[in-house]
């Protein structure tokens, strides 16, 4: 006859074991949400092990070459070989060179003065200009120390007549660098803008796609299809006061990134507030959606995180944006943090204007405007 302790422990076991069985039943049942937990870590994993690299290489580069004889020419063919900066513009003003930075189209430009060729000759050691767009630190940071070691190499087989060699102790040439946007290279200048863009973007697709699940979940969405209205309606009006709390989001941050952290707002405020509005809305749209397609809050909050997840890692918010590889960069492009990064690092840090983020608002713009069809023909098929 068994101990009465023991008997205890068995049919303890025999519960518990059958609560196992209840939950992998119901997990079977709920392939959705077994299919996001098993995403989570594959997009973690690709994510962390190919596209992130903080060493970024090959960032586009302007020259605006006033000299064109042969040291010069080695000079650009020099910074192009060591891996760093791709010469993808040539120019012939600063005019362009402003415009390009502005634009984000590059990081840095080299200026070659026109005597460059001549100074090098009577061995007066000429400067070469290179200006940094030093929004962003940790992009730019490895390649402008590698010009230490281009200073010395750079000319290494056009040093004939020169009357400082490179082999000597003086270089024939400086590099003299010009940070633009953060000349110090705070952190906080760069990261802060950033935070405005993840903040939004965690809370509205969160609010919302939580939003017709919980009516779903309370029963409360059988009273709305029983009124006169439609779906583009009821998706407005759960839409719009989320809207208003994410403008509060934003004055909040916004006011906070100036009084902590003194960080300026170089370019028009008018113009900020209105294409964080336009990001907002995206984002509202896209929780929408995930709000139509999963079936309980759990779900919709998965695909929230999962959403989440890819546009904080290839947006540049974390890591550089250009030091990843060109398949991670096509996925970022799509992605709306990644263009709402530029856009509002652009207008705080570098005062750029309509002109210069045009292509970033067209493809936010573009984005918003998917997803709320998206949404809207979700939502009609949740109501059939």
């Amino acid at each position: 006859m068994a101990a009465p302790g023991l008997d205890w422990v068995v049919a303890w076991l025999l519960r518990t074991w059958a609560m196992v069985i209840k939950e992998f039943i119901q997990l079977r049942r709920d392939r959705m949400t077994f299919a996001l937990m098993m995403a989570v870590p594959a997009t973690q994993l690709i994510l962390f092990g190919y596209a992130i690299n903080a060493d970024p290489r090959h960032l586009p580069t302007a020259v605006f070459a006033r000299d064109a004889s042969a040291p010069s020419r080695a000079l650009v063919a020099a910074l192009e070989n060591s891996g760093y900066y791709s010469i993808d513009h040539i120019v012939h003003s600063g005019a362009e060179i402003d415009r390009l930075i502005l634009a984000g189209d590059v990081v840095f430009a080299i200026e070659i003065p026109a005597d460059f060729s001549r100074d090098l000759m009577r061995g007066e050691q000429p400067q070469v200009l290179v200006i940094a767009d030093a929004s962003d630190p940790a992009a730019t940071g490895p390649a402008l120390a590698a010009l230490s070691t281009l200073v010395h190499s750079a000319l290494v087989h056009e040093h004939t007549g020169l009357k400082s060699p490179l082999g000597g102790n003086a270089p024939a040439f400086e590099f003299v660098v010009h940070r633009r946007f953060n000349p110090s290279g705070e952190t906080s200048l760069n990261i802060v803008p950033g935070l405005i863009g993840t903040i939004l973007m965690l809370s509205m697709i969160i609010f919302t796609a939580l939003a017709v699940t919980r009516e779903i979940e309370r029963g409360t969405m059988e009273n709305l299809l029983a009124m006169p209205i439609r779906p583009v309606e009821i998706m407005l009006g759960k839409i719009i006061p989320y809207i208003l709390v994410g403008a509060l989001q934003f004055a909040l941050i916004l006011g906070a990134s100036r009084l902590l952290f003194d960080v300026p707002v170089e370019g028009s405020l008018l113009l900020l507030v209105a294409l964080t509005t336009l990001f907002i809305v995206s984002n509202l749209a896209i929780g929408y959606t995930f709000s139509t397609i999963a079936s309980n809050q759990l779900q919709a909050m998965q695909m929230a995180v999962m959403f989440y997840l890819p546009n904080l890692l290839l947006s540049g918010f974390l890591y550089p944006f250009l030091g990843m590889p060109a398949w991670a960069q096509a996925i970022g492009e799509v992605l709306p943090l990644t263009h709402f990064m530029r856009i509002v690092r652009g207008i705080m840090l570098k005062g750029s204007g309509f002109g210069d983020l045009q292509g970033d608002v067209a493809a936010l713009a573009l984005f918003t405007v998917v997803t709320m069809a998206v949404a809207v023909a979700r939502f009609r098929q949740t109501l059939d």
